[in-house]
C-alpha cells in the first residue's frame, strides 16, 4: 500500500539528508581549513576533533527537519514552502550548534581555535545541496508518477461542484500522482463521466468497498443539500481505517481561500482570508506608512512646492482640493489633492467622473493628473491614518452605493484602508477603465497581501505608475 511505501520514501530521504549534511560539514571543513581558503594551519583543531561534531549535529538536523515539516509528502507541498522550512531549520541548527560549542569550549584552550566562519561555509552549504537534493527526488517522483507509478487511489463520495473542481485540478497536475477510481451518488445516473472518471454506484456502496482495503484515501466531496449524509458517511470511513478528507461544497458561497481558527476547540470557518486583520500584520503596515510617508514628504517637498506654486499662479482658488472619501470599516474622511479644476459648487462637482478633454480642468491640472503629481497632498493623508501608501483606491460615497448593488464582493475592499497605489493601478487599471477588473485586482490584493507586495507595488508605481493615460 501507498502508506508503505511512504514510510520506506521518508526512511531513505532520512538518509539522504544525513548524508548531506555530512558532505556540507565536510566540504565546509575542506574549503576554511585545507582547500583554497585556507590561510594560517597553526592552532587549527584536528580533523577528528572537527569530524567527532557530527555524532551530535547529524541527528540534530534531522530532528529539525522532522519538526519543520520536510518529510510531509511532496505532492502538492510548494518548493518555495519546502525552501523556506529548510532555511527556517538550518538557521535554528547554526545558532544551536554556536550555543553547543561555545558552552562546551568556553573554558577550554580549544575555544581560541574554533572556526567559526567554518560553520558558516557550513550553514550556506547546507541549504544549498539540501535543496538541490529535494529539487532532484521531487522531479524522480513526478516523472514515476507521470508514468502510472507510486500512485495513491482515491475514491470520491458524492458528485458536486467540489468534485469536479478536485478532478480538474487532479488531471491538471498527473505530477502528483492521484488516481481517482470513481464516483458514489445518489442523484446521478451510474455511468455518467466527467473527465475520465465515471459515477460507479451510490453511497450505499461503501459498505461493500471500504472492506477490499484497495483505498488509500476517501474523499467526500457531497453537495451542500446532502451534508446530513455526512455523519454516517465519515463514521463508515473511520471505522475502515481508510485515511478521509473532506472538500466542501461552499464555491458558490466562499468564493476564495478561507480560513480555519481554533475557538476552545470549536473550529471556525472565516469566509474570507484578510491577512492585514492580523494585529501584527497591520502594526507593520502602518509602521512602514509611517515611515514611508515621511521620507516621501521630504524627498519630494520641492515637486510639490512647485506644484503648488503653479496651481496658484495659473488659476484662482485655493491649493488643495478637499473631496469625502470611502475608507477603511466604510468610514468617510476628506481625501487630499493638489486643485487641477477651476472652482465649481457642490452641485457641478457630483457631476461624474472626468472625461476626456473635460473644460473644468486647468491646463496646468492637466499636467498634474497625467504625471499623478495632484496625489501627493495625500502623503498627509497617510501620514494622518486615512490611507495607505498601498490599498485600493478610495471611492466618493455615491459611487460606493451605487457599485455596493452591481457588483458583487465590492464591499470587501472597505476591510482595508485604501491606498494612494494600488495591485489595479499598476496593472493599468486607472481612470476610467472597468470597474469590475479593478475590484478583482483589490480583492487579490486584500486576500493576498504581503509587505513584499506592498514593495513591490511601489517599485511597479515608480516605474510604470505614475503616468496615466486614462487621467483626464
Amino acid at each position: 500500500m501507498i502508506k508503505d511505501n511512504q514510510q520506506h520514501f521518508n526512511r531513505l530521504h532520512v538518509v539522504l539528508d544525513g548524508l548531506v549534511v555530512i558532505v556540507s560539514y565536510a566540504l565546509a571543513w575542506w574549503l576554511k581549513l585545507s582547500g583554497i581558503f585556507a590561510s594560517n594551519h597553526v592552532g587549527v583543531l584536528s580533523f577528528e576533533f572537527y569530524m567527532k561534531a557530527l555524532i551530535f549535529i547529524v541527528p540534530l538536523y534531522l530532528l529539525l527537519y522532522y519538526a519543520f515539516n520536510l518529510y510531509t509528502p511532496k505532492r502538492v507541498q510548494g518548493r518555495r514552502l519546502e525552501l523556506s522550512n529548510i532555511i527556517m531549520a538550518n538557521t535554528v541548527g547554526i545558532l544551536i550548534v554556536f550555543a553547543g560549542f561555545f558552552l562546551v569550549l568556553s573554558y577550554t584552550e580549544e575555544a581560541k581555535n574554533f572556526s567559526r566562519s567554518m560553520f558558516a561555509y557550513f550553514y550556506i552549504f547546507n541549504i544549498v545541496l539540501e535543496e538541490v537534493e529535494r529539487l532532484v527526488v521531487r522531479g524522480f517522483l513526478r516523472s514515476i508518477r507521470r508514468r502510472g507509478y507510486n500512485q495513491k487511489h482515491i475514491l470520491l463520495v458524492g458528485y458536486s461542484k467540489a468534485a469536479e473542481q478536485y478532478i480538474d485540478r487532479i488531471k491538471q497536475n498527473p505530477q502528483w500522482g492521484y488516481n481517482i477510481r470513481g464516483i458514489l451518488d445518489d442523484n446521478i445516473a451510474r455511468g455518467t463521466v466527467y473527465k475520465g472518471v465515471k459515477v460507479i454506484g451510490s453511497i450505499e456502496n461503501l459498505t461493500f468497498i471500504l472492506p477490499e482495503n484497495k483505498l488509500d484515501e476517501i474523499a467526500i466531496t457531497l453537495g451542500l443539500e446532502e451534508y446530513y449524509k455526512l455523519e454516517k458517511i465519515v463514521s463508515q470511513c473511520e471505522k475502515s481505517g481508510v485515511h478521509t478528507k473532506f472538500i466542501p461544497d461552499y464555491g458558490n458561497i466562499i468564493p476564495t481561500r478561507p480560513y480555519t481558527e481554533d475557538l476552545l476547540g470549536l473550529p471556525v470557518i472565516n469566509i474570507r482570508y484578510v491577512p492585514l486583520s492580523n494585529t501584527f500584520n497591520a502594526m507593520i503596515k502602518r509602521l512602514m506608512d509611517i515611515v514611508g510617508s515621511i521620507i516621501c514628504i521630504v524627498i519630494f517637498s520641492p515637486v510639490m512646492l512647485l506644484s503648488a506654486i503653479l496651481v496658484k499662479i495659473t488659476s484662482s482658488g485655493p491649493l488643495i482640493f478637499k473631496q469625502e472619501r470611502v475608507g477603511l470599516h466604510n468610514e468617510k474622511f476628506m481625501m487630499y489633492k493638489f486643485r487641477t479644476m477651476y472652482v465649481q459648487t457642490e452641485e457641478e462637482e457630483k457631476k461624474g467622473w472626468t472625461q476626456k478633454n473635460d473644460p473644468r480642468v486647468t491646463k496646468v491640472g492637466g499636467f498634474l493628473r497625467k504625471t499623478s503629481l495632484d496625489e501627493f497632498p495625500q502623503l498627509f493623508n497617510v501620514l494622518k491614518g486615512d490611507m495607505s501608501l498601498v490599498g485600493p483606491r478610495p471611492e466618493r460615497p455615491q459611487y460606493v452605493e451605487k457599485f455596493r448593488e452591481e457588483i458583487p464582493r465590492y464591499m470587501i475592499k472597505h476591510q482595508v484602508r485604501p491606498g494612494m497605489t494600488g495591485w489595479a493601478q499598476v496593472n493599468g487599471y486607472r481612470g476610467d477603465t472597468s470597474i469590475r477588473k479593478r475590484i478583482e485586482h483589490d480583492l487579490y490584493y486584500i486576500e493576498n497581501w504581503t509587505l513584499g507586495l506592498d514593495i513591490k507595488i511601489l517599485f511597479l508605481t515608480v516605474f510604470k505608475g505614475f503616468i496615466n493615460k486614462n487621467a483626464y
